[in-house]
């Protein structure tokens, strides 16, 4: 089989399809499609191709018959909708040299030859004609009214509006360091007594938790005692106070000592601070030394949720950043918060960065180790040059836009990306606001393009 013939056949397929498509049109509206293209054949004269007469899709580009004898029908260009109006024409060559005129004939399948007068390649196919006004030098492509109806390509103004997005990530709610605290002695000493405390439980800021006794407290409790009897004033008698201070010993106790004027055998100790107990050491009777941890407390009317976003998303989170944490125990409950840290570091196993939120927390009803989902309000913080998603063409190393120009004329364009949101991306850098910028059918007129950019390097290096 010679490429003559290939060629004819891969025509005769492209022109079953297109007519399969006006015979199903056809049909969507009420008409008989055999009838249409008789009565259009009849009106129109010169045949196209030949379809089955029973409708079925047989197509064929010469006079054909049916296995039953039945003469093919013929269609016309005139009742077939897959060609431009352009071409149906056969305009006169003086009317045709008046519109348009004709600079130059291109190999028609892409190679660096070109003719000055129609002729055929060696598979017998016509050169292509390039009109004036089609071989431009900014890379544009001018497409015929027919060609943008079928490829749907539509078009949008650049406005300005913001650009929001959300980045969800999980976490786990954790303890503040800075609302933990621990109860523990500056001297030798025992614990007589623990209160009807434990751990879990919520104690409050004074409450008692214990009664220590030490003989270092009561010797600086003596000294500070016999400082009072004597009226001593100034240095002495705030040194001897002083002493208690640095024993830590609480203040209703010392304001108690110069109430009474006597010497306590044990000293309740008190919570530091509101809370719940984390860790409870402190057992009746127990030798306590120095830096022992009796108790430890932690507060949390705040609390931090620790999230890890991706890399890629690290960039729009500040500090102060909004953030809702849903927890996921608490089905239908959300909590506001703030991003008050980015960690330094980067995750090298799994890319990603830790941020921590401060989400107030008076209920309590956040508990450390629960699981949440965390949402980022991200954004421009004003209104932002922006294009639909679809509109950006992006090939990893460039981004670009399609401009419509006006009268099917279509500019590709560079453009500098920002934020994405939205179904919007932002425009840092490549068009102005107003301009129209193509929203569907981009990919198929980038193609159409780039092979008008290739052709025309051919051609230049053949003519060089």
């Amino acid at each position: 089989m010679n490429r003559a013939l290939l060629n004819g056949v891969a025509t005769a397929a492209i022109i079953a399809a297109v007519a399969g498509a006006f015979i199903g049109v056809l049909e969507l509206r009420g008409a008989d499609p055999i009838e249409m293209t008789s009565a259009s054949a009849e009106s129109t004269g010169k045949p196209i191709y030949y379809r089955d007469p029973d409708g079925k899709p047989f197509y064929s580009l010469t006079p054909r018959k049916t296995l039953d004898g039945r003469d093919y029908r013929a269609v016309p260009a005139g009742a077939d909708i897959s060609f431009d109006s352009e071409a149906l024409e056969e305009p006169s060559p003086t009317a045709a040299a008046s519109e348009r005129r004709i600079k130059f004939y291109r190999n028609p399948m892409g190679l660096p030859d070109t003719s000055p007068t129609p002729k055929k390649d060696s598979m017998g196919m016509d050169y292509i004609a390039v009109y004036e006004g089609e071989d431009t030098d900014d890379g544009s492509v001018k497409l015929s009214p027919g060609r943008i109806q079928r490829t749907g390509a539509k078009s949008e103004p650049v406005v300005r509006q913001p650009i929001k997005s959300l980045i969800r990530a999980p976490g786990t709610v954790q303890e503040d360091e800075r609302r933990i605290s621990v109860v523990t002695l500056r001297f030798e000493g025992f614990v007589e007594s623990v209160a009807n405390v434990t751990t879990g439980q919520h104690v409050h800021k004074g409450q008692p938790l214990m009664n220590v006794f030490s003989p270092a407290l009561s010797s600086a409790a003596a000294e500070y005692l016999s400082a009072l009897n004597v009226g001593a004033t100034g240095q002495a008698l705030k040194g001897a106070r002083r002493r208690l201070e640095n024993l830590s010993t609480p203040e209703p106790a010392i304001r108690e000592l110069e109430r009474t004027r006597e010497i306590s055998l044990s000293i309740p100790w008190l919570a530091p601070q509101d809370g719940e107990i984390l860790e409870r050491n402190a057992v009746n009777g127990m030798r306590a030394g120095p830096g022992d941890v009796l108790f430890r407390i932690a507060d949390h009317q705040l609390v931090w949720v620790l999230i890890d976003i991706a890399e890629r998303d690290l960039s729009q989170v500040k500090i102060g950043t909004n953030v809702i944490v849903r927890p996921r125990a608490l089905p239908g409950q959300a909590f506001a918060g703030a991003v008050s840290l980015i960690y330094p570091h980067l995750n090298a196993q799994t890319r990603t960065a830790r941020i921590r939120i401060e989400v107030p927390n008076p209920d309590e009803l956040l508990r450390p180790a629960m699981y949440v989902d965390a949402e980022i309000e991200t954004g421009t913080p004003g209104p932002v040059l922006a294009v639909p998603e679809s509109a950006v063409l992006d090939s990893g190393t460039r981004q670009a836009v399609l401009i419509d120009k006006g009268e099917g004329r279509f500019e590709p364009r560079d453009v500098k990306l920002g934020r994405r949101g939205g179904g919007f991306t932002e425009i840092t850098d490549g068009v102005a606001e107003g301009e129209a910028v193509v929203t569907s059918a981009t990919f198929l007129i980038d193609a159409e393009s780039n092979l008008k950019a290739a052709l025309k390097g051919f051609s230049e290096g053949a003519r060089q």
